[in-house]
């Protein structure tokens, strides 16, 4: 941990909690070397000692340069709690190839503004420092949700990477005591209204809130007589917030204690009625909130930064609006005459900031930046549960990396996503680019135009995130994410779920896409031999990788389909669209049963404009006479559930499948499968054995098949069972090795 100076010797959050911290995980077992500042030796072998306060600011950097380069070879993770001493250390020893964690006690540059600073030259390059090392870091860790918004919005630090875990406690040094000793022991009187503030009244004074406190006790004071303030802390602004309060009249009611050791500090908490913490401007959690509340000692706090977290759930009329003397000077005033919280309360709502909890919560943190898996972006400009993105969805959740997703939209797949362990954000493309049709490609400057404003976003993006890989899982993703990879020099991986086909796609789409991969891909995946065969020129590390199923489904067990009787159900799933051909089927359904023996079931909804094919179905299935047998479904998120309730399932693509996904998870649910006879579907399907095949687009041919699968239920659970035994060897597992092992080929590494 690099920190500042011993708390002992410089009171302070920062110091305190870095000390307590280290504490608390060599507690739980995690050593941990604290390089600050500080006079005389170190009270342990782990306390390293970088020089004095009082040195110059170079011999001060020089120090904690050397003390780290010392203790390189020993340490895993380097924890910086200071731009100012955590910097150097990081960029100019062999710690710079350590991971890195950052504590956000406070933005330093803007702190330095508040405090007096007017030089613009300091200020920026304080800025630039926090920022240096803010963007170097693997995790950051702020103790409340205001200043992580402060890290996110002000230096565009990517949330992902910053965990909120609020500080703890000694529970053990601050705790309740006899009220009346303690008042006895400080010279209070018994009976009177006591207030305490720990501040340091140093240049901060203004920003801590002392001026508007001392403002609102000259209120208090006419109320309540005989109240006391006392301020614990000292500095150079001592002298003048003295001023302040002979200046008001209240010198007599307003006990300047100086600095006090821990012992009468817990005394002075122990002997007031109630502690304020009056901040003004950048708190980011206040760790004197906790302390007085494990003393049992109620605390009237601003709406300053993370104050509010630090009480929330204690008590919410404890907060009063930042600098509003009046407010604050209401609230002490109802706080005399007994509007607080007990002090069974108050100890009871602190002992739920202990620091073993937060150790632990560091720990888990530091074991992320450890994390050797490969840290992989993954993109897609939809968020719909299509084919390919549910696909996406599932192999996420079986890759041992560490994912990150871009959506180009919000929608269902986001969710998914995270269910999968992903984390996952919306960076939205603009719909006149995310929806642009294939035919409409070269067509629409505004698109091209919103595109490359996507690019130059998603590219600054890359370079905050800096993974090691991105994977683009759609085509229009791999255009987009081509550019913005190369642009922040990260590889790319594109997963090819389309054929690149004359049939598929139009010639300009088709010129885009083949050039995404030739100037753009480190490595290809595609999901069958058929869509390889249509790239026309391959990067050096490519791959066919079938989108796997859940190993679960190879050990569920089957429906009983052989003695459920009724009619027989056929079906087909998927996307409602015209190359799917649903038409195809149903003209083959009417053929083989024109008036009974069978239902079928159109499983699934259109998308990305295919709404009037799916009206047109409805027609078709007036026109055939088959209404009363044939329903339409709408989407299904449970398939497994859907194809139970299948005796047949068809696939009838009219031009060839990329891969099929449905099909494989159709045979896996032991199900005979029809299946169009061309791309990926032909490569799963070994026709006549574990499956049959049909010509694409050829309603009579499925009609034939359809009726000798109708009157043959033996053969049915014959090609049913030889399905199942295929599907078994195509699990997800072994998909997401395969994809493992191509991102190892790309980055020149052993992925295990």
């Amino acid at each position: 941990m690099v920190g500042e100076a011993l708390a002992h010797e410089n009171p302070g959050g920062l110091n305190r909690y870095v000390e307590d911290l280290a504490s608390a995980l060599e507690v739980r077992g995690t050593p941990v070397f604290t390089i600050r500042m500080g006079f005389g030796p170190a009270r342990s072998p782990s306390h390293v000692l970088a020089g004095k306060t009082s040195s110059p600011l170079p011999l001060r950097i020089l120090a904690y340069w050397r003390a780290a380069a010392r203790l390189a070879d020993r340490i895993d993770v380097v924890d910086s709690h200071f731009a100012l001493y955590g910097l150097f250390p990081v960029l100019a020893t062999r710690l710079r190839s350590k991971p890195l964690v950052v504590h956000f006690h406070g933005p330093w540059a803007e702190e330095s503004r508040v405090a007096g600073q007017r030089s613009g030259v300091i200020l920026s390059v304080k800025r630039s420092m926090e920022a240096a090392l803010y963007g170097r870091a693997t995790r950051l860790v702020t103790l409340s949700e205001a200043f992580k918004a402060i890290l996110v919005e002000r230096y565009h630090v990517d949330p992902s990477r910053v965990e909120v875990i609020p500080p703890g406690v000694d529970l053990d040094r601050f705790r309740p005591g006899d009220r009346l000793r303690t008042r006895r022991h400080l010279g209070l009187s018994d009976d009177g209204f006591v207030a305490v503030v720990t501040r340091r009244l140093d240049r901060d004074a203004r920003r801590m809130g002392l001026d508007a406190l001392l403002a609102a006790w000259r209120q208090v004071v006419e109320a309540v007589p005989g109240a006391t303030l006392l301020v614990i802390g000292d500095g150079s602004a001592r002298s003048d917030l003295q001023d302040r309060a002979l200046e008001l009249k209240i010198s007599g009611s307003v006990r300047f204690q100086g600095r006090v050791d821990d012992a009468d500090l817990v005394s002075a908490y122990q002997a007031a009625d109630v502690s304020v913490v009056p901040s003004m401007a950048l708190e980011g959690f206040g760790l004197v909130t906790l302390e007085s509340l494990a003393c049992g000692t109620p605390v009237v706090v601003t709406d300053c930064g993370g104050l509010p977290e630090a009480v929330v759930g204690l008590d919410t009329s404890l907060i009063v609006q930042s600098r509003n003397a009046g407010a604050l000077a209401d609230r002490l005033t109802t706080a005399a005459r007994g509007a607080l919280p007990d002090r069974h309360a108050c100890r009871s709502y602190a002992e739920g900031f202990n620091w073993s909890a937060c150790a632990r919560a560091n720990q888990t943190v530091y074991a992320r930046a450890l994390d050797p898996r490969p840290r992989v972006v993954f993109l897609d400009h939809v968020a719909r549960l299509s084919g390919g993105e549910l696909a996406l969805a599932r192999l996420v959740e079986n890759l041992d990396v560490n994912a990150h997703v871009i959506l180009g939209e919000d929608g269902p797949l986001a969710e998914r996503l995270q269910k999968a362990g992903a984390e996952v954000e919306v960076l939205q493309l603009p719909p006149v680019a995310r929806d642009l049709r294939r035919d409409q490609v070269g067509a629409r400057p505004e698109a091209a135009l919103a595109s490359a404003r996507y690019v130059a976003a998603l590219t600054r993006r890359l370079r905050r995130l800096r993974p090691d890989l991105v994977h683009a899982n759609s085509l229009k993703s791999s255009l987009y994410g081509g550019l913005a990879a190369r642009a922040a020099g990260v590889p790319l991986v594109i997963h090819l779920r389309d054929r690149l086909a004359s049939d598929y796609l139009p010639p300009p789409a088709l010129r885009v896409a083949q050039g995404a991969i030739r100037y753009f891909a480190s490595g290809l995946i595609t999901n069958s031999t058929s869509t390889l065969e249509t790239v026309w020129r391959r990067p050096t590390h490519f791959a066919v990788v079938p989108s796997g199923i859940p190993s679960s489904w190879c050990t569920r067990p089957t429906p009983d389909r052989s003695g459920r009787g009724g009619p027989l159900r056929i079906g087909m799933v998927g996307r409602i669209a015209p190359w799917k051909g649903q038409h195809v089927f149903l003209a083959a359904f009417a053929e083989v049963f024109p008036d009974d023996g069978a239902e079928a079931a159109i499983i699934g909804s259109a998308l990305f404009g295919e709404e009037p094919y799916e009206q047109e179905l409805g027609r078709l299935v007036k026109d055939l006479g088959i209404t009363s047998r044939v329903r339409f479904s709408g989407f299904s998120d449970d398939v497994w559930e859907e194809l139970s309730m299948l005796d047949v399932l068809v696939h009838a693509s009219t031009v060839p499948e990329p891969f099929g996904q449905v099909v494989l998870e159709g045979m896996a649910a032991g199900l005979p499968v029809v299946a169009a006879r061309a791309g990926g579907p032909a490569e799963l399907i070994t026709d006549g054995i574990d499956g049959l095949l049909f010509t694409p687009g050829h309603s009579d041919e499925l009609a034939t098949t359809l009726r000798v699968l109708a009157e043959d239920p033996v053969r049915r659970q014959e090609l049913g069972q030889n399905a199942r035994q295929r599907a078994s060897s195509m699990t997800l597992d072994a998909s997401a090795a395969s994809v493992l092992e191509l991102y190892g080929q790309v980055l020149g590494r052993r992925l295990s």
